[in-house]
C-alpha cells in the first residue's frame, strides 16, 4: 500500500507558496505523492489557482513524492496540451508525474463556461482525448480525425521520461460501463457521486467488487493501481491505519488522504499531514 494526500486547487492552496512547502512538509512526513484538485470554479467565494502551476511548484520542492492531477477532467481540456503539459511534468520531476482523469463534475463547471454537459459527449470526447494522449507521447508522427478532435501530421518530442506515464481514471460506482476503459490504463479511482456531483469514498465490500471487476477486464499482466480516499485522524495512528488495512486487504494499492475544510481549518489540515501516512 501506498500512501497519498490531496489537497484542492483552491482556498488557501491557491497560493503556490503555501502548496509548496506543503508538499515539502508531506515529503518529509513520509507520503508518497501528493495530488492536486483540478477545478475552475466550484465553491463560491474563494480564490482559485491553476493545477498545473501547482504541480511544478510542487515538482521543484520535492525530490521523491508524485504527483499529478487527481483528476484532470480531459472533455473541457484540449488533449494535445495535456499530453504536453503531462511530459513537461514528467521531464522537470524526474519521472515522478501520474496522470488522473475523468468526465468532470461538478456539471456547473462545464455550463458556466459553454462547455457541453452531455456525459455521453463527454465520454467520447474522454476516449479521443486518451488515444490522442498516448499517441502525442510515443514521440511517433501520427494523424488523428475522430468525431471531436483532429490533427494532421504531428509529432510531440521530447517522449516522457518514464516509459509511460501512468494514466488513472476516475470512474463513478457502481455504474460499470466506463470500468472496460479504466481497465485498459493503469489505474483507477472509483468514488460514488451524488446529484449534486460530490464524491464519497468506497468501503472494502465495494473495492474487492472493484479489483475483480477490474480482474476480469484486463487483458494487460502490469500491476494495475486502485486508488481509495478517505479521513483518517491525526491523533490516533492504530484506528488509522485500521482503516487502512481494511481497505488494502479488499484489494486497494493506494490510499489518499483527503486534506480539505472538511477536516478543519488549515492548521489541522497540516497536522494531518505531519502525522504521516496512516501505514501503523
Amino acid at each position: 500500500m501506498k500512501y497519498a494526500i490531496d489537497i484542492p486547487n483552491f482556498g488557501d492552496f491557491a497560493d503556490p507558496r503555501l502548496t509548496q512547502q506543503v508538499a515539502r512538509d508531506a515529503e518529509e512526513a513520509g507520503w508518497d505523492a501528493v495530488w492536486v484538485w483540478d477545478h475552475v470554479w466550484r465553491d463560491e467565494g474563494v480564490p482559485y489557482a491553476d493545477p498545473w502551476i501547482l504541480l511544478a511548484s510542487i515538482a521543484l520542492a520535492t525530490t521523491r513524492v508524485r504527483l499529478g492531477p487527481m483528476v484532470t477532467p480531459l472533455p473541457r481540456r484540449r488533449p494535445w496540451i495535456v499530453a504536453r503539459e503531462a511530459v513537461t511534468l514528467d521531464h522537470l520531476s524526474d519521472g515522478r508525474f501520474v496522470l488522473g482523469v475523468g468526465l468532470g463534475a461538478p456539471a456547473k463547471e462545464f455550463a458556466a463556461f459553454g462547455e457541453v454537459e452531455d456525459l455521453k459527449v463527454r465520454a467520447a470526447k474522454l476516449d479521443e482525448g486518451l488515444e490522442i494522449i498516448g499517441r502525442c507521447w510515443s514521440g511517433d508522427r501520427f494523424s488523428f480525425h475522430g468525431e471531436h478532435y483532429s490533427l494532421d501530421d504531428v509529432q510531440f518530442l521530447p517522449v516522457p521520461v518514464q516509459p509511460r506515464i501512468p494514466v488513472w481514471a476516475a470512474t463513478t460506482w457502481p455504474i460499470r460501463a466506463p470500468f472496460r476503459r479504466a481497465a485498459r490504463l493503469d489505474g483507477i479511482w472509483p468514488v460514488r457521486r451524488d446529484e449534486a456531483g460530490k464524491a464519497s469514498a468506497l468501503g472494502p465490500a465495494d473495492i474487492r467488487e472493484v479489483a475483480a471487476l477490474i480482474g476480469e477486464l484486463r487483458t494487460s499482466p502490469d500491476p494495475y493501481d486502485i486508488l481509495v480516499h478517505g479521513i483518517t485522524p491525526a491523533d490516533d495512528p492504530a484506528a488509522a491505519a485500521e482503516t487502512v488495512a481494511a481497505v488494502a486487504e479488499a484489494g486497494a494499492t493506494w490510499w489518499t488522504e483527503r486534506i480539505n475544510t472538511a477536516r478543519g481549518d488549515l492548521s489541522e489540515m497540516r497536522r494531518r499531514i505531519d502525522a504521516g501516512p496512516p501505514s501503523g
